[in-house]
């Protein structure tokens, strides 16, 4: 633990502005002279005590509730003291003020009051409980992501996620490769008998386990993923297709401006929706063309810098025009410079808008494929939905889904690849013991950077940046 691990640390822990309740959270090693100081007495433990908040000179600050968690049963492993009293932004700062003042007063004075105590940064009360070994990394990560969730999915998922489930999988996955690792180990000092040894232990069927149970938590870590990022929907196509229509249609308000005129839409409009509990970050873009106009031609720059990001992209064509030759040339021209611009990987959806108002012979067959819908009537807009959590990889998990990160997801990746070199050392003709052990001691690993078993400061210094103050 650095230095700064030591020292004391107080945040107001609830969110900045008004609000009926505030809470001052001070965590550090024997609060109790702190608490003397502010209270002239002690306070009971995990007991809430109605009591004055006064200032040095005994004026009353507020009123209100005074909880102390010894150590080692609190939230940061420490002695933790909260003071809760009404939620103004000025009452606080009192408070926090007041805390600071007597710490100070401790180190000018030589008194055992708490010296040093100061400002928390950001998360680290919750970096306090990692290091303190109440909770793993992955379990600290689900705390910003529970306050941070945008969806009834997302929160329960997080809230899986804080409960342990996902580490108690990772935690035995790497029981099992610690397993294995010991028992290939130990057949390197018997190397006459080392195949046989193998054998009987059937170290070929705990391998493909493994295997089998790394790919089932990585499904639900994907889409825990999702749950958390979700997806990028980019909304493209030619002036008056219906593109803001069909976003004020997913997202159910009048977002976005919808005139006859060509080139309404001057720039970027986003909204994010969600589906199935899965957030979708629509987003309306100027219609492609050739323009003169110079606002307009910001404009659809940035729809095709937009498009460039997208996650997934509708490819809106208005079926009303289907017939126009201009129309089908300009339609051209945009798939055409799709295949230069957009990833392969990135899936293209065609949207045939204004069914409502389109011939009756226009149909699948007329324009190949894709979902024909009315953003006016909303005839459609399911099967667009269905079509964009398909392509998002949208799965609902059968046991639930948990909440992860790119980097959960990356090391699960590499835990993966070391495994699948490993099964082929221990295929192989030669059996290299020593590279069967080292791909198993690679994957062990990458799993413990997950919990944080094995993790790097800079690593957890840009994990808990993130999360807010007093958290």
């Amino acid at each position: 633990m650095l230095s700064r691990h030591h020292d004391p640390i107080l945040a107001i822990a609830t969110a900045p502005g008004r609000g009926a309740v505030g809470i001052v959270r001070v965590s550090g090693k024997n609060l109790s002279p702190l608490i003397d100081a502010l209270f002239g007495r002690s306070l009971a433990p995990r007991q809430a005590l109605y009591l004055p908040f006064s200032d040095a000179a005994g004026l009353a600050i507020d009123k209100g509730l005074a909880i102390y968690f010894p150590a080692p049963h609190s939230f940061t492993g420490e002695d933790v003291l909260e003071l809760q009293a009404h939620g103004g932004p000025v009452v606080l700062q009192l408070l926090l003020a007041r805390c600071l003042e007597v710490s100070q007063q401790a180190v000018v004075s030589g008194a055992r009051v708490l010296p040093g105590l100061r400002l928390a940064n950001a998360g680290e009360f919750s970096e306090r409980a990692f290091l303190n070994d109440k909770i793993d990394l992955a379990q600290a990560e689900a705390i910003a992501d529970l306050i941070d969730a945008s969806t009834e999915a997302a929160a329960r998922s997080a809230a899986q996620s804080l409960s342990g489930a996902f580490s108690i999988e990772i935690h035995a996955l790497r029981d099992a490769i610690i397993h294995l690792r010991m028992l290939v180990e130990a057949t390197l000092d018997f190397p006459e008998e080392e195949i046989d040894f193998l054998q009987k232990a059937d170290a070929t069927g705990q391998l493909t386990r493994i295997q089998d149970r790394v790919q089932a938590v990585f499904a639900r870590a994907a889409q825990g993923v999702l749950l958390r990022e979700g997806i990028k929907v980019v909304i493209a196509g030619q002036p008056n297709a219906g593109k803001s229509s069909l976003l004020n249609a997913l997202a159910g308000a009048e977002l976005a401006i919808v005139t006859p005129i060509a080139g309404t839409t001057r720039d970027r409009v986003q909204e994010t929706i969600q589906i199935e509990g899965v957030p979708i970050h629509v987003i309306d873009t100027a219609g492609l063309r050739d323009s003169v106009d110079v606002v307009e031609q910001i404009g659809i720059a940035r729809a095709w810098e937009a498009i460039a990001a997208a996650d997934v992209l509708l490819f809106l064509h208005d079926l009303t025009r289907i017939e126009q030759t201009e129309y089908q040339a300009g339609d051209a021209d945009i798939a055409a410079t799709l295949l230069q611009k957009l990833p392969s990987a990135v899936p293209v959806i065609d949207v045939w808008n204004k069914a409502d108002a389109a011939p009756l012979e226009s149909g699948d067959a007329q324009h190949g494929g894709g979902i024909t819908l009315s953003a006016k009537t909303g005839s459609g807009l399911d099967a667009l939905r269905r079509a964009l959590l398909e392509a998002a990889g949208w799965q609902a998990p059968a046991g639930g889904s948990f909440m992860a990160r790119e980097r959960h997801i990356q090391a699960l990746r590499r835990v993966e690849a070391h495994c699948q070199a490993a099964a082929l050392h221990l295929a192989s003709q030669a059996q290299a013991l020593d590279l069967l052990a080292e791909e198993l001691r690679l994957a062990q690993g990458a799993l413990s950077e997950i919990t944080g078993e094995f993790t790097s400061d800079d690593l957890l210094g840009v994990i808990f940046s993130q999360f807010c103050i007093g958290k």
